[in-house]
């Protein structure tokens, strides 16, 4: 196979560096982002870098071939890598591979989501310590996205009103669901952790944290106001990836995706539970007690009905007057 030439590996560099402009230009996660930059670098290195220019739709034809066929990898992957490419061809080499898209799309397996009942969410949850503990039972109470959850700004919570608003989620919505009144001292607590924090920066003459889209460019100080400040904060700060400023950002997701599945564990649950389970298990609950499917679509933020009727299959409720056979 011929080694690519020096400008061939410069052409990529130079997409690369577009790319993550386009991404950014279109407010795309931070994590879209690190997940676009992983495909398309794969994809670069399965054409052994040839020229950007010469790319044809055939060539994504190819790559998702090769992770099928070649690496095994699944439907909702190939999916992911074929939705990275394809942004390239359309936001930064400027080409239009729609013919080729339906082809290639892999057929998405349905999968009903794990559901934990409330005595299985209730002893998972207890077995939670901390802040840990605390985010967890918001997750359950509110409906909430890990990252949503994460996302929290002080200014969010209204504790008049019990109620969490939750800025930019999946599709850069905005949304409102209900704060658990269970829950109130609870985060009083933690507003007040957050606050001995936020003093402690201010003292200290930190920067402030980061903003949404170009707010930090309009208000420079408006990440130093409090309203701004993280729910959930660091116990330290860090360099922001994307701008390289030392700063506080809110508490790494890792932290308590490990401390759930330890819960998981030693509840003796053999489900393949994870963090967003909880977030299902809140949907398929209120479902069980009777409210009504579009106000569960609202809270969680879908904006199909569809996507909140798939808990429709995963309620008890659906078995209650139907006895098996075998029983007689």
């Amino acid at each position: 196979m011929p080694l690519p030439s020096n400008g061939s590996l410069r052409d990529w560099d130079g997409i690369e560096e577009k790319l993550i402009e386009a991404l950014r230009l279109r407010h795309r996660s931070y994590s879209t982002e690190k997940t676009y930059k992983t495909w398309v670098r794969s994809f670069r290195h399965f054409l052994n870098h040839k020229e950007p220019s010469t790319l044809e739709g055939k060539d994504l034809q190819s790559f998702l071939s090769h992770l099928a066929v070649d690496k095994n990898v699944s439907s909702s992957t190939q999916n992911q890598a074929l939705n990275a490419v394809v942004f390239l061809y359309r936001h930064v080499l400027d080409r239009n591979i729609d013919g080729e898209i339906s082809a290639v799309r892999a057929h998405r397996s349905k999968r009903l989501p794990v559901v934990l009942t409330i005595q299985e969410v209730h002893s998972v949850l207890n077995k939670l310590t901390g802040v840990n503990h605390l985010m967890g039972k918001l997750i359950y109470g509110c409906g909430l996205r890990l990252n949503e959850c994460l996302n929290l700004r002080i200014k969010d919570m209204d504790l008049e009103n019990n109620i969490v608003t939750v800025r930019a989620g999946k599709g850069d919505k905005d949304r409102r669901t209900m704060l658990p009144e269970i829950l109130r001292d609870d985060i009083i607590r933690q507003i007040s952790e957050a606050k001995r924090i936020y003093d402690n920066d201010r003292l200290e003459g930190q920067n402030g944290v980061y903003l949404p889209n170009a707010l930090e460019r309009k208000y420079p100080n408006a990440g130093k106001d409090w309203g701004w400040f993280w729910l959930f904060p660091a116990d330290h700060t860090s360099v922001d990836p994307r701008s390289q400023i030392v700063r506080r950002h809110f508490i790494y997701p890792t932290s308590l995706q490990r401390a759930f599945k330890s819960a998981v564990k030693e509840s003796n649950i053999t489900k393949p539970a994870s963090i967003h389970t909880l977030r299902h298990s809140f949907a398929t609950h209120l479902l069980e007690n009777g409210y009504d499917i579009r106000t569960i679509q609202e809270l969680l933020g879908h904006s199909n009905l569809q996507t909140t009727m798939i808990y429709t299959h995963v309620t008890s409720k659906k078995s209650l007057g139907v006895k098996s056979p075998l029983d007689k």
